[in-house]
């Protein structure tokens, strides 16, 4: 058949115009979704953080709406005095001492847990469980426990002969640190568990079978291969087990209250107790706010650690 020469035949094919939808525009989305969380962190962490700043270069306090600039006399009061010098000293200590024993336990934990053995699942739930519990609920059980009446670790070691006196946990400064240190690595290694755990699973597979093809026994492998792989994530955890610790109220506050003799005190319960309790709200300010600087430092050298162990594997 013969085509006919005056028939015109369009190649390109017709474009169907539309308009522009909110989905299209990648940008003004992206704004309009981040705005709910930004007011959020803006109204609950921006606003009252500026209300710190502006409390502690003043003499406010609770009850008064007055607010009268002193400087920085609150900052140099408070480091003249020893009773904050003993809670700076009791904080890094906490924070340190707390965070070792965290990091340990949760790789050893995240080690037997990624093992296949009968009953992981169930092992893996009870271990989250003291994250989950409600810290309330959880001080007042470790309140009876160190108890220095009933304590059933007191009773305990003396049915087995290994206590002859008796331990008054919350009567002796050293023995209400170590209760202090101990609920919280119970609280608080679980998290800690948990992120070693995601860590190991993105190892690759073919890494942990060409060292077993090796030969490499179960602590070589720990030491040089899983470790260093799990260095940045395990650098990410201790730095959010720094920031939570060193700024942690809740355990400290319902276990001893900073006692006995305000002998335990850390930075969050001083500050509480000399800015709510004490209705003196400029050294309150003063206190919470003063260990920012270093934890600012602390973050961005741990961060700079894990971006360098990250590329470096």
């Amino acid at each position: 058949m013969a085509l006919r020469k005056d028939v015109r035949v369009d190649a390109a094919p017709a474009v169907a115009f539309r308009h522009a939808t909110l989905a299209d525009r990648e940008d003004l989305l992206g704004r309009i979704m981040l705005t709910p969380a930004l007011v959020y962190v803006i109204v609950l962490v921006g606003l009252p953080f500026a209300l710190a700043i502006l409390l502690s270069f003043s003499a406010a306090s609770a009850g008064s709406l007055a607010l009268s600039w002193v400087g920085v006399e609150n900052f140099a009061t408070i480091i003249r005095d020893s009773q904050f010098q003993r809670a700076v000293l009791n904080t890094v200590f906490f924070t340190v001492t707390s965070q070792i024993l965290v990091t340990v336990m949760a790789v050893a934990a995240a080690n037997v847990l990624d093992a296949a053995f009968a009953g992981k699942r169930a092992m893996r739930f009870l271990i989250l469980l003291p994250w989950a519990a409600p810290v309330s609920l959880a001080s007042m059980a470790w309140t009876w426990i160190f108890d220095s009446t009933f304590s059933v670790i007191n009773w305990t070691l003396k049915v087995f002969g290994l206590l002859e006196g008796w331990l008054y946990w919350f009567g002796d400064p050293a023995l209400a640190m170590i209760a202090i240190i101990s609920v919280h690595v119970w609280r608080t290694f679980p998290f800690a568990t948990v992120i070693v755990l995601a860590g190991m699973a993105a190892i690759p597979q073919d890494i942990n079978e060409a060292a077993l093809i090796d030969g490499a026994s179960f602590w070589r492998k720990l030491f040089q291969v899983n470790l260093p792989l799990l260095l940045p994530i395990v650098t990410v955890s201790v730095l959010f087990g720094v920031v939570f610790t060193s700024t942690d109220l809740s355990i400290v506050w319902l276990l001893t209250r900073g006692g006995p003799y305000n002998s335990t005190h850390v930075l969050s319960s001083l500050a509480f107790q000399r800015g709510i309790m004490g209705a003196d709200l400029g050294q309150g300010a003063a206190i919470a706010l003063f260990l920012l600087p270093v934890l600012v430092i602390v973050a961005t050298v741990m961060l700079r650690m894990a971006r360098r162990a990250e590329v470096g594997v």
